[in-house]
């Protein structure tokens, strides 16, 4: 009889809707069909219920400085608490986002492996098509914020394969766990908390349906919360602003951002240069913002075809084949404000460029 009993409740949980059950249990779709297969054995005598156990799985609410923070949010914004408290009493602490944003692939790889990733021939393929059947809007974009084409489309390739890629984390549980277990960006990731939660209410969203990478960057082109409410916008004009359905929207805003951000049109983006000697490496800086005036590359014997008023930036990248050197101007700079890395900016204009190629 107990068998059948949790039987029946394994059955009534397999019939839930699974946001209702992810919920409940604060668990990722992974984790909550592990739970519903364990019931189902424990039914079946197989195994032991205990083993699937979630009451030892503390809600954030639980804790002293996430009441605190619920209090404070809801005292500077129109936020209700009572929602928020719901909020963070049904998710809780995700050990997998720690892991990743302890190593991103930016730190673990040189530029010849982190290139690999993206210059793939179906990554490029798939680029080709994405601007060939994209060709309208992308032109319009160029029209009205300056930005290539390719470029918009190697931004949108680099971050989630054309779409294919969006993430799976939980958002809401991502960032309260950035904001509240991760102290060398608990602050950043707080502010984006606060941001996510005001996004969700501004575009009528439900919080805990919205998935992301690990760091909770959501959509087509990936936005942060704070950067989806400042710089998306509604490029298809249907009133709302979609960066997950309206490739419109995707493309506008991923221009509108580089517009923001000081996108100089038809300017310049990267040279790689040829050093004779190793002088030049007294020019290298850990910043990525620009600081070089041509005087100094000359002084180092470094004069890139292109001429550019504006102050460079010097950069070394190591491959299989040894070192390269490549001059980045100011719209290479602009590339890292989407992603602070310059092997990131590095493989869209890479990925860009042979997009751009014709077939064949």
């Amino acid at each position: 009889m107990p068998a059948f009993t949790t039987l029946l409740s394994c059955l009534t949980l397999l019939s839930a809707p699974a946001a209702r059950l992810r919920r409940c249990f604060s668990l990722n779709e992974p984790a909550l069909g592990r739970l519903i297969g364990c019931l189902v054995l424990s039914a079946a005598g197989g195994l032991n219920v205990a083993q699937a156990d979630t009451s030892k799985v503390e809600s954030y609410l639980q804790r002293a400085e996430v009441q605190s923070y619920i209090a404070e949010t809801a005292s500077k914004t129109d936020l209700d608490q009572a929602w928020l408290e719901e909020l963070f009493g049904a998710i809780g602490r995700q050990d997998r986002v720690i892991e990743r944003i302890s190593s991103p692939a930016e730190v673990v790889l040189n530029w010849g492996q982190y290139r690999q990733l993206f210059l793939k021939p179906k990554r490029i393929a798939e680029g080709r098509q994405f601007l060939k059947e994209n060709a309208e809007i992308l032109a319009k974009a160029e029209r009205e914020f300056g930005v290539p084409p390719e470029i918009i489309t190697a931004i949108i390739g680099v971050e989630t394969f054309y779409g294919r890629l969006k993430g799976k984390d939980p958002a809401l549980a991502s960032l309260a766990t950035l904001a509240f277990d991760y102290p060398p960006r608990s602050k950043f990731f707080r502010s984006e908390l606060t941001e996510f939660l005001l996004l969700s209410k501004e575009e009528g969203l439900d919080p805990l349906e919205i998935t992301g990478s690990y760091a909770a960057a959501m959509g087509v082109p990936q936005f942060i919360s704070s950067s989806y409410r400042r710089y998306a916008i509604d490029f298809d004009g249907d009133g709302k602003r979609d960066l997950w359905q309206s490739t419109e929207d995707v493309i506008g805003s991923v221009a509108n951002y580089f517009a923001e951000h000081g996108w100089q049109p038809q300017g310049p983006v990267v040279e790689q240069v040829f050093p004779k000697d190793m002088a030049y490496r007294s020019l290298l800086r850990k910043s990525l913002k620009p600081s070089l005036k041509a005087a100094q590359l000359a002084e180092k014997n470094i004069r890139p075809r292109t001429v550019s008023k504006r102050k460079k930036s010097l950069l070394e990248l190591e491959t299989a084949n040894g070192k390269q050197v490549w001059v980045g101007f100011h719209n290479f700079y602009v590339i890292t404000r989407y992603n602070h890395s310059s092997l990131y900016a590095m493989a869209v204009y890479e990925l860009s460029q042979e997009i751009n190629k014709s077939e064949g």
